[in-house]
């Protein structure tokens, strides 16, 4: 009876210790995100403050060009601190992108206007926004990988869909700070110093967030059971197939997540909705990303992977059209919210999943490395491109509908791929080897 007891607190003891560690890499995933929702958030206010030119819509687009900057560093920064995280451990490699992530945040509160030291003021941004999204880049495989390697088999999609989940924290969270703001300021002392205040916000936690990181144990050198999904050769090359469909993946749920961070921008400049009223959707948007995120990895880890991602990512095609029909007819701060809480829910149920089935498509020795270049490549390319683009056709054609046929061909693409892409639940992997066994 005392061994059974004894035996029943040790592992209750590393349940704990495992749920700590969980929560000081989300910590730190999501104040990392939240550096650039904020930006998306308050695109229009940047550009006003560190371009010169008269046209507003100009401005917009230096403001947004200069968040895609960012995107730029990505897979320089995946490649060098993904590369590192499989060679040294992933502690240290967030710990390096997280620190390099602060300097960035700082950097970017304290550079002055364009009106006191001229062209010097954009430069400065854009070196900001290249540290950033070097930062960034090598954050999502070393993270990830920590994620899924720490949890237990059962619950491990559940686990790694907190990386989604983290995200759609820093988005709620930046969000409700935009809107606070714009409820308590005037448009004036919003450009002049109410955005500066939004990111100094995330400035202040990252001490305690490198604390947390910290703590952290190292994952790369646990023991790994063998499993049948992965090559048995060392390498990328190996990984083509998973690689492949997992860049199809990303660009799919990439995109989805900037068209919706795009819909306060969208609001205000192409709806034309009082900016007081355009910070709902990105609130809705950060909320139903928690909750439908966590949703879809609790689901994957009963019903498997693809049956998840596949049938959510087929629901947010079949309602995207409808959506944006009422979003541009009704012109209304209340028909934006709600449309933009659900396609949020739909997207973000398939998003987590899919992050959890690539991470265990790829052997450990290339996880990190692997899945922080695939990603990079798959944000860089569709992610970063997207608000601009969005607001360049938007602006060439007159067509408000613009977001949803973006975001329905997004959908397709990454239906397709889900579908090819092997299942990886743990116990469907094992009833498949069992079925072979017998036959």
């Amino acid at each position: 009876m005392t061994d059974v007891s004894a035996g029943a607190g040790a592992e209750a003891r590393q349940e704990t210790i495992r749920g700590g560690q969980i929560a000081a890499a989300v910590l730190g995933n999501a104040l990392e995100f939240y550096d650039f929702t904020t930006y998306a958030l308050f695109a229009v206010q940047i550009g006003n403050v560190f371009f010169p030119f008269h046209d507003s819509f100009t401005k917009l687009m230096a403001s947004l060009l200069t968040f895609g900057v960012g995107f730029v560093a990505r897979p320089v920064g995946a490649v060098v601190l993904g590369a590192f995280g499989d060679r040294a451990g992933r502690r240290p490699a967030m710990l390096v992108s997280f620190m390099l992530m602060g300097l960035g945040i700082l950097g970017l509160v304290l550079i002055p206007p364009y009106a006191v030291i001229g062209p010097a003021a954009p430069v400065l941004l854009v070196v900001c926004r290249l540290v950033q999204g070097f930062a960034l880049g090598g954050e999502v495989g070393p993270t990830t990988a920590f994620l899924i390697e720490a949890a237990p088999a059962k619950r491990r999609a559940f686990i790694g869909s907190w990386q989604s989940a983290s995200q759609a924290v820093a988005s709620l969270f930046g969000a409700t700070i935009g809107l606070l703001m714009t409820q308590a300021l005037t448009h004036a002392q919003l450009e002049a110093f109410g955005w500066r205040i939004a990111f100094g916000l995330g400035a202040v936690v990252l001490p305690f967030g490198l604390m947390l990181r910290r703590s952290l144990p190292e994952t790369l050198h646990r023991p790994e059971a063998a499993s049948a999904l992965h090559p048995t050769d060392h390498g990328a090359l190996s990984h083509a197939r998973p690689i492949l469909l997992g860049l199809a993946m990303i660009m799919s749920f990439t995109t989805s997540t900037y068209v919706l961070l795009y819909m306060t921008t969208y609001a205000t400049q192409t709806l034309h909705i009082a900016i007081k009223d355009s910070f709902g959707p990105s609130v809705a948007n950060g909320f139903s990303g928690i909750v439908f995120a966590l949703l879809g990895g609790f689901m994957a880890d009963r019903f498997g992977r693809k049956p998840v991602m596949i049938t959510a990512r087929t629901i947010l095609l079949l309602v995207t059209f409808p959506a944006f029909w009422l979003i541009v007819r009704n012109h209304d701060a209340a028909t934006l919210t709600l449309a933009t809480g659900i396609l949020s829910a739909c997207s973000s149920t398939s998003v987590g999943v899919a992050l959890v089935a690539l991470t265990e498509s790829l052997r450990k020795d290339v996880r990190s490395t692997g899945l922080a270049v695939v990603y990079a490549i798959g944000v860089t390319v569709f992610g970063g491109a997207a608000q601009p683009l969005i607001t360049e056709v938007i602006k060439r054609t007159g067509d408000a509908m613009a977001p949803a046929w973006y975001l329905m061909a997004a959908a397709a693409v990454g239906i397709v791929a889900m579908s090819f892409l092997k299942e990886t639940h743990p116990e469907r992997i094992e009833g498949a080897r069992a079925l072979i066994e017998t036959a």
